[in-house]
């Protein structure tokens, strides 16, 4: 179609938009350029799909081509028998834990070599011999039972009741009645059809040696929502506590759940949990979470077991909404978390999920429904707050991808330092400016006293190349910080991205996935996925306390790998990222008063973010903006006593500044997992 066509096409499309909409001579300017802007924005998003699309499509095609190939080969028609009795042994290997741990090995040796699956087997082992340490002694369980508490607080624990084993009936009481806070109520809620009447049989039995259980058959099944609304009707405690009826309670649950009531005064909390088949002494997936976090609780329901929260916030929201039946708890939890005052993670393992064929917890296959419900409930949930978004799901079942609509294009301010290395500065610019779909950028380049001549000759020819770039000097000792703060004062831009010049861009779409967070009010710093030239982790995000400062998350991970609890794969809320690779709202960079100048080189980037959060912001790391980081290309390595100096006094300013904030530790962390290692193993 030519391009003449395209317009009057164009042209006609908005013409019918505005017959849609009504006349558009009774539309207010203002009106007219919100209309316009929208429509940009579709289109600008409709191109991005079509080229998305033609991608696939050439791809999809040489794959085949490739397969065919393949397939029609005098080898592969040999071989067919060979592998036919290789697919039988695998189908054989994964039937039982065992042989299928071994199998998931042999994979794991062949596609990323003996150094990384030696490394995931430790990190594997520690989590597992972990979950059979004792949480308290026998002594301390029963100095519990003794506390007194400032506060009178009595739990209701909800548990519907559907068709459940009798063993895992039996267990899941039991395991309330040896809560060693004793001040509770458990509300059990039947809709088991009549092949089941030993549920009733055992419940009411139970009932009758222990008031504290209250039982109730009823009329029909309502299913998951309808009979835990069902337990609400019976509940009567100032807090309500949700409990599936074959998991096994902590001891202890409901005593650290009480102390996180009178000592935090917390209206809403959970605890860390673990994966079980039969027996707790061989649970072997130890959940350890994250203090609250918002955007990862928009990627999954990381808060999932043990849940409780006042009764005054359950009021606020209402209960149980049927719509949502597989994904229930995900929607009250969403709901809750909105209206809380004050969320308090409680970082150890209170809660024992059974892993059965029936459950959730062995595959989310066995109630795949509960992806739809899912994206219903997360769908609703920015409404609710405001936030306009598509639900898609990420690579991991059972997880999600938000992709927020751009308000508008604001210009960005791309500033890249540079000290001579020509061709490393040419392939950032060059992956910048090529693979971009967001246009409206300007690129400052600070020249940070180079001395080749063919540094100075680059600079003039990108700059005739390309009319948004600009080379501003920076004549002084390097000082990152400096740098950083004095170019800001150039930059024009409504935001700001702080590029290392020994990135290489992947993302075509990196500029939009960043702005998309960014643009939120509550969003003061955004960072990305980078790799090491071997398709390993370079950052996925900042840890604070790891190697006694900081430390990248889940360095040296496969570039294609989940990470721990799939969150490398996972839009999430961290303490911190790199600058190597980070877009910052001007206006909260000036509000934070920019880059501390007496962190020369180290943890400047770290100390930005804290200031950042400081003032009230969120940090978000986003997975789906990639890019290659050759690292520390400009600057060197520590390798001179007077390096190594500066390093000691910065390590040291940071550490004043934020001792307190060290000694509290990560929220966005768990203080059970290693503050050496990287790979989110168990201390």
């Amino acid at each position: 179609m030519s391009n003449s066509k395209k317009k009057k096409k164009t042209e006609q499309i908005e013409k019918q938009g505005e017959v849609i909409s009504g006349e558009s001579s009774e539309k207010t300017p203002k009106e007219v350029k919100r209309l316009r802007a929208e429509l940009k924005e579709y289109k600008r998003l409709y191109a991005n799909v079509i080229a998305e699309n033609e991608d696939l499509k050439a791809r999809l095609a040489l794959v085949e081509e490739q397969y065919y190939t393949v397939q029609k080969s005098e080898f592969w028609r040999i071989t067919k028998p060979f592998r036919w009795f290789l697919d039988c042994i695998k189908r054989l290997m994964r039937k039982t834990r065992a042989t299928n741990a071994i199998y998931k090995g042999l994979s794991c040796l062949k596609e990323h070599g003996v150094r990384y699956t030696i490394r995931r087997i430790r990190t594997k082992m520690s989590h597992k011999s972990a979950a059979k340490r004792p949480i308290y002694t026998n002594e301390e369980l029963e100095m519990q039972k003794r506390t007194t508490f400032s506060k009178e607080i009595k739990f209701s624990i909800l548990v519907p009741l559907y068709n459940t084993p009798e063993q895992y009936l039996q267990e899941m009481i039991q395991s309330v009645l040896d809560q060693t806070y004793a001040n509770w109520e458990l509300c059990l809620a039947d809709g088991s059809d009549r092949e089941h009447k030993h549920v009733g049989q055992i419940a009411k039995k139970l009932a009758n040696n222990d008031r504290r259980i209250l039982y109730r058959k009823l009329e029909k099944n309502m299913g998951i929502s309808g009979n835990t609304n069902a337990c609400i009707e019976m509940a009567t405690g100032d807090y309500i506590a949700l409990f599936d009826h074959d998991d096994i309670l902590h001891p202890s649950a409901l005593f650290e759940m009480m102390k996180a009531i009178c000592e935090k005064d917390a209206d809403f909390i959970y605890t860390d949990e673990n994966t079980f088949c039969e027996k707790i002494s061989e649970a072997y997936c130890p959940h350890h979470k994250p203090d609250f976090a918002p955007d990862l609780l928009r990627s999954y329901n990381y808060i999932c077991h043990f849940t409780a929260f006042s009764r005054e916030l359950l009021e606020i929201v209402g209960g149980f909404r049927s719509e949502f039946d597989g994904s229930q708890d995900y929607d009250i939890i969403l709901r809750l978390t909105e209206q809380a005052k004050n969320i308090v993670h409680i970082p150890k393992i209170l809660y024992f999920w059974r892993s059965h064929p029936g459950s959730v917890a062995a595959s989310i296959a066995a109630k795949p429904y509960t992806i739809i419900s899912a994206k219903k409930a997360l769908a609703e949930h920015l409404k609710r707050v405001g936030l306009e978004g598509a639900v898609t799901d990420s690579r991991v079942p059972s997880t999600y991808r938000i992709r927020y609509r751009l308000k508008r294009e604001p210009l960005i301010s791309i500033i890249i330092p540079n000290m001579d290395h020509v061709q490393v500065l040419k392939q950032c610019i060059d992956s910048v400016e090529k693979l971009s779909t967001y246009r409206n950028f300007e690129i400052l380049i600070v020249e940070n006293n180079s001395t080749k001549q063919e540094t100075f000759h680059y600079y003039e020819t990108v700059s005739r190349q390309y009319s948004n770039i600009k080379v501003i000097k920076w004549s002084k000792e390097f000082n990152y910080s400096k740098i950083n703060n004095f170019a800001v004062k150039h930059a024009k831009g409504e935001y700001l991205l702080f590029l290392n010049n020994d990135i290489e861009i992947i993302t075509p779409n990196w500029l939009e996935e960043m702005l998309m967070f960014n643009q939120r009010e509550d969003v003061g710093a955004t960072g990305v996925m980078l790799y090491y030239p071997d398709n390993t982790v370079q950052h996925a995000g900042v840890i604070l306390g790891i190697g006694g400062i900081a430390g990248h998350s889940h360095k040296y991970y496969q570039r294609n790998d989940y990470g721990y609890m799939s969150r490398m794969s996972l839009a999430q809320n961290l303490s911190a990222v790199t600058a190597a690779c980070m877009m910052v709202r001007t206006s909260v960079f000036n509000e934070v008063e920019g880059f501390d100048e007496t962190l020369q080189v180290a943890f400047n980037d770290v100390d930005l973010c804290m200031k950042i959060r400081k003032a009230g912001y969120l940090i978000v790391f986003t997975p789906y903006a990639e890019a290659y980081h050759y690292e520390s290309k400009s600057r060197g390595i520590e390798d001179t006593p007077e390096k190594q100096r500066r390093f000691a006094r910065e390590i040291q300013r940071f550490r004043d500044k934020w001792d307190d904030v060290l000694e509290a530790g990560d929220p966005y962390y768990n203080p059970n997992l290693s503050l050496v290692y990287e790979d989110f193993r168990l201390k």
